[in-house]
């Protein structure tokens, strides 16, 4: 399997990547980070589901039932990725904890500038039908660490110091800067699709059920980690979102940079991108219409 993609293009998705972490951003504080140390049992729950138990879930599923290496490396970097910018967006409109979701964003966006290339290449090593492939593209791990630190670390802090600076400014443009960036990455991904609908048709059935099985799933680990904790009915929200809501623009640059030629994987990860903000848009309504349990 083979997707046509300009190499130019590449450079836009990396922008449009920057772009979207700036624009989450603008309107975290220092204060966001310390809210993490002062009260982590929430984001500790979120961030042991996102970087411990769904690589390594998904690791085993796809090695216990022997998914085609391309498939399953796409979903093993997927669930290596951190959570994406819209479960902020999904957990103000499901009445959960946004200030929970805006802290666990940032943090996973600085792990994962480690913890995204070390579990991708750890759990790719360690399902035996995936080594072969990984071993045979050799990816190496400084210029991985590179790419996220530009695409995810750099244009955060930038972001931080840019709403310092300009609070009004930060508080006014979020909003639309989140919006644009949105439709600018599903218009980048339609694109992508349109380019290769043929092999996406064709291979429609290989990847829809597990994109939509691994989604659940990232969910189910998220909420189900959530309740272990005692958290909240708000913090089990953002905690669900904040797992369910993988950054698949994170892994699009990283396929388009070191593995234009994995077909499997990018249809994986380009349907990510679509499919989660469905279910994160669906669950987010079931519970917008539940109220609260009084504490």
């Amino acid at each position: 399997m083979t997707v046509q993609f300009d190499p130019a293009s590449l450079v836009l998705l990396n922008v449009i990547m920057a772009f979207m972490m700036f624009g989450v951003s603008l309107n975290l504080k220092p204060d966001d980070f310390r809210r993490v140390l002062a009260i982590p049992r929430a984001p500790v729950a979120g961030l042991l589901a996102q970087f411990l138990l769904l690589p390594a879930v998904t690791c085993l599923f796809t090695a216990v039932f022997r998914i085609d290496p391309q498939l399953a490396l796409g979903m093993i970097l997927v669930a290596s990725c951190p959570g994406g910018s819209f479960s902020n967006i999904m957990t103000w409109l499901g009445k959960g904890s946004v200030a929970v979701s805006v802290s666990m964003t940032a943090v996973s966006s600085l792990a994962a500038t480690v913890m995204t290339p070390l579990n991708f290449a750890f759990y790719g090593w360690l399902n035996p039908h995936t080594r072969a492939y990984l071993q045979d593209i050799a990816l190496p791990p400084e210029n991985l660490l590179m790419l996220v630190l530009l695409v995810l670390a750099l244009p955060l802090l930038l972001g931080m110091m840019t709403g310092g600076r300009f609070p009004t400014l930060a508080q006014r443009s979020e909003k639309p800067l989140r919006v644009i960036s949105l439709l600018v990455f599903l218009a980048f991904v339609a694109i992508a699709f349109l380019n290769n609908v043929d092999l996406f048709l064709t291979e429609f059935h290989t990847f829809f059920w597990l994109v939509v099985g691994h989604n659940l799933m990232a969910l189910a680990l998220g909420f189900g980690m959530a309740r272990l904790m005692r958290l909240s009915v708000p913090d089990q929200r953002a905690v669900t979102m904040e797992v369910g809501i993988q950054n698949s623009g994170l892994g699009l640059v990283i396929l388009f940079t070191f593995f234009p030629d994995a077909g499997g994987m990018m249809l994986i990860t380009a349907f990510w991108g679509v499919w989660h903000l469905v279910s994160g848009l669906t669950l987010s309504q079931i519970w917008a219409r539940r109220p609260i349990p009084e504490l």
